[in-house]
């Protein structure tokens, strides 16, 4: 495949969209897991392995994990994603009350009673980021 070729493969025909044959959003994938698709649930758990590995990574890194805080389109509505997770690091201390993870969307903990560590939602927000940064522009130089 010749260099100028390689770009485009890598940033738009790889990823969640390469595997899974979908648009490369998370949530077409969900559905066509949901539906019995082979190469979306393939693409659903390499997904969610990576997002273990990562996890487990930057906890190695820290030295530890005192709370997982879970935002944005995934974070925030995908049940499954969550639930996937905290299975796949259950050495961390993470475990996760099934009912709350399932209902919750918006800001709230989902950890199950008594896990050494917990699992919150939180509402992404990055309006009010858009807004700091936007007043600190208009204020000028300190």
């Amino acid at each position: 495949m010749p260099a100028s070729e390689l770009g485009d493969v890598l940033e738009h025909r790889s990823g969640l969209k390469g595997l899974s044959g979908t648009g490369g959003d998370l949530r077409d994938v969900l559905a066509g897991r949901a539906a019995g698709d082979a190469a979306c649930a393939l693409a659903y758990d390499v997904y969610v392995h990576r997002l273990a590995r990562e996890t487990a990574a930057m906890t190695a890194a820290t030295g530890g994990l005192d709370l997982l805080v879970l935002t944005g389109g995934v974070g925030e509505h995908a049940w499954q994603v969550r639930a996937d997770l905290a299975a796949a690091l259950p050495h961390l201390g993470l475990a996760l009350d099934p009912g709350r993870n399932r209902t919750t969307t918006a800001d709230g903990d989902i950890s199950a009673p008594g896990a050494a560590v917990r699992a919150v939602v939180v509402t992404a927000r990055e309006d009010l980021e858009i807004r700091r940064q936007v007043l600190d522009v208009l204020a000028g130089p300190v």
